[in-house]
C-alpha cells in the first residue's frame, strides 16, 4: 500500500463549535460509522454557473495552497465562494479543510471520511459532493479509494467537473486521479521490483474510474524524487502501452514530488509550484516487457519541469524532452536530469549495443526490399516517405520461437502505417494509428519450426516529406 499521507491533526480553529460540526452518517453494523466533519458556513452556495473546471495534482498529501487558490478563484471566476469537499479513507482530523477554509473565496469545506467502498454510495456524502464545487481527495491508500468505482460517489465527482468545478488530490489522492490508477491493492512497488519484473504481484491497476478532460492516458505517481519512483513510473507506463490500457499506443507517467503541485486549467495547461515535476511518455511498445523477465525499453522521452514551468496536456508537447533507456531492467544513469532534445525533426539516436540502417531506393515491393536480415539487435532502420504514395520493404529473418518487435518513430510530416507481411506477402500484423506524426508499432512471434524471411512494410498514408521516421527493431 502507499503509507504517505499526512498526519492529520486536528487545528484549535477546526474545534471551534462554531466552525465545525460533527455528523456521523450512514452507520451500520457491519462496518465503521462514515465521519462527517463541516468547517465555515452551514449553508452551500448557490449559483447556476461556474467558470472550471480546474485541477490540483500534488505530489504528497498536503494542500499547497498556490495551487489551490488558483483552482478556486479560477472556478468562482473571481466573484463569490465555492463549497470544498475532502475525501478522506481514514483518520478523523481536518489538515486539508483548516488550510482550505483560510483561503479567500471559500464558503464551506467539509471532510468526509469513508471507511469502506459501500460509504460510495452513502446518501449524505453524495448530497455534500453534488453540492460541492471542488472535490479533494486526501493521502492513505489508493486501493481504498478505487473500491468506489462504480459506485455513487464516482458519478457524483464528474458531476462537480460537469458543472465547472474541481477536483485535485495529493498522494493517494493524486493516483486516483490518473487515467490508469496504479492501485497498490497487493504490495506497494519500488522501481527495483517493477523494472526487474513489470508483472509483479505489487503493479496492479485500475482503470475506467476517472478520466478528465485533456488528461488522458496518464498515470499519476507522487513522492517522485524523495523515494526514487522513475523507474516503477517507467515500467508502469511500459506496461500500459503493452496491455493497451492506453488509447493510441502512448502512455504518460506524470511524476510529482513532494511539496510540488501541478495546477491544470480548463484549457489543459498544467504550471508546476513547488520543487519538480516529470512527464514520461512512451510511445512504442517495450522491446521485453514479459511476465518474470526484467524490461527492456528504449528512449522514453521525460519532460523535467520546475516551479512555474508549464506543460500542455491538452497539446502535448513533441519536444523539450530528454531521453533515457531501460536494458534487461538496468535503466541508465542520472533518470532525474538529461539534456533537452530542440530539432524534433531527428530520430532518436539508435539503442545502444546494436546496428542501424539507413533505407536504399527504390524498395517500394518486396522483390526490391532492403535486405535487413544481418542487422544486430536492437537496431535502428531509418528512412522517409518520399511521395504521398511511397512504400519502404525490408526483409528479415526470424527464427523458430523468435519475437519481433518493431517501434516507429514517425515525423509531424506525414502520417504513415507500419504492416508485418509473411514471405508470401499476406499480412500477419499491423499498426495503423492516425493522424500526422503517429508512431507505430509491431510485435509477432514465429511459433512454426525453422525460419522464415519477413518483410516490414511501411506505407505513406498520407503527405510525405524528407524527415526522417526511425523504426527500432528487437528480436528475443
Amino acid at each position: 500500500m502507499s503509507p504517505s499521507r499526512n498526519p492529520r491533526r486536528l487545528s484549535l480553529v477546526a474545534a471551534a463549535a462554531a466552525l465545525l460540526t460533527v455528523a456521523p452518517i450512514g452507520v451500520t453494523a457491519a462496518h465503521a460509522q462514515v465521519t462527517r466533519i463541516r468547517q465555515g458556513s452551514a449553508a452551500d452556495v448557490s449559483r447556476t454557473a461556474w467558470s472550471g473546471p480546474a485541477y490540483t495534482m500534488n505530489g504528497s498529501g498536503g494542500i499547497i495552497a498556490a495551487t489551490m487558490t488558483q483552482a478556486i478563484n479560477a472556478i468562482r471566476g473571481g466573484t463569490g465562494s465555492i463549497d470544498v469537499v475532502v475525501v478522506a479513507g481514514s483518520g478523523n482530523t481536518t489538515p486539508e479543510c483548516d488550510l482550505i477554509t483560510g483561503l479567500t473565496g471559500v464558503n464551506s469545506c467539509t471532510t468526509l471520511t469513508l471507511t469502506a467502498a459501500r460509504d460510495g454510495n452513502d446518501a449524505q456524502v453524495n448530497t455534500d459532493i453534488r453540492n460541492a464545487e471542488f472535490v479533494y481527495f486526501a493521502g492513505g491508500n489508493q486501493c481504498n479509494y478505487v473500491a468506489w468505482k462504480g459506485t455513487a460517489l464516482e458519478a457524483s465527482v464528474e458531476s462537480v467537473v460537469a458543472k465547472g468545478g474541481g477536483v485535485g488530490g495529493g498522494s493517494a489522492g493524486l493516483h486516483v486521479n490518473s487515467d490508469v490508477v496504479y492501485d497498490a491493492c497487493t504490495s506497494s512497488t519500488t522501481s527495483a521490483i517493477a523494472l526487474a519484473d513489470p508483472y509483479d504481484r505489487s503493479v496492479t491497476f485500475t482503470t475506467g474510474m476517472f478520466r478528465w478532460p485533456n488528461y488522458a492516458n496518464t498515470i499519476n505517481d507522487s513522492h517522485f524524487v524523495t523515494r526514487d519512483r522513475m523507474g516503477r513510473t517507467m515500467a508502469f507506463v511500459a506496461r500500459a502501452v503493452k496491455d493497451g490500457l492506453v488509447t493510441g499506443g502512448k502512455a504518460w507517467g506524470v511524476g510529482i514530488e513532494e511539496g510540488a503541485s501541478f495546477y491544470i486549467d480548463r484549457n489543459g495547461l498544467g504550471t508546476l509550484s513547488g520543487p519538480s515535476a516529470y512527464v514520461v511518455l512512451g510511445d512504442h511498445q517495450p522491446e521485453v516487457a514479459v511476465a518474470g523477465q526484467p524490461l527492456t525499453y528504449s528512449n522514453f522521452k521525460i519532460w523535467k519541469l520546475t516551479s512555474g514551468q508549464t506543460y500542455d496536456f491538452a497539446n502535448r508537447p513533441t519536444c523539450g524532452y530528454y531521453l533515457k533507456s531501460v536494458r534487461a531492467g538496468v535503466p541508465d544513469g542520472s533518470l532525474y536530469s538529461g539534456t533537452p532534445v530542440t530539432d524534433c525533426t531527428t530520430p532518436p539516436p539508435p539503442p545502444s549495443g546494436g546496428s542501424s540502417y539507413a533505407e536504399v531506393e527504390p524498395n517500394d515491393s518486396r522483390t526490391a526490399a532492403n535486405d535487413i536480415s544481418g542487422l544486430t539487435y536492437p537496431a535502428t532502420v531509418t528512412g522517409d516517405m518520399k511521395s504521398s504514395t511511397d512504400r519502404d520493404y525490408f526483409a528479415l529473418t526470424l527464427g523458430s520461437g523468435q519475437t519481433l518487435t518493431a517501434n516507429c518513430a514517425v515525423p509531424a510530416a506525414y502520417d504513415a502505417d507500419l504492416y508485418l507481411l509473411s514471405s508470401t506477402g499476406s499480412t500477419l500484423t499491423r499498426s495503423v494509428n492516425n493522424g500526422a506524426g503517429a508512431d507505430e508499432s509491431v510485435t509477432l512471434t514465429r511459433t512454426a519450426s525453422g525460419s522464415a524471411t519477413y518483410y516490414l512494410d511501411l506505407e505513406a498514408y498520407s503527405a510525405s516529406g524528407p524527415d526522417d521516421y526511425a523504426c527500432t527493431l528487437s528480436r528475443s
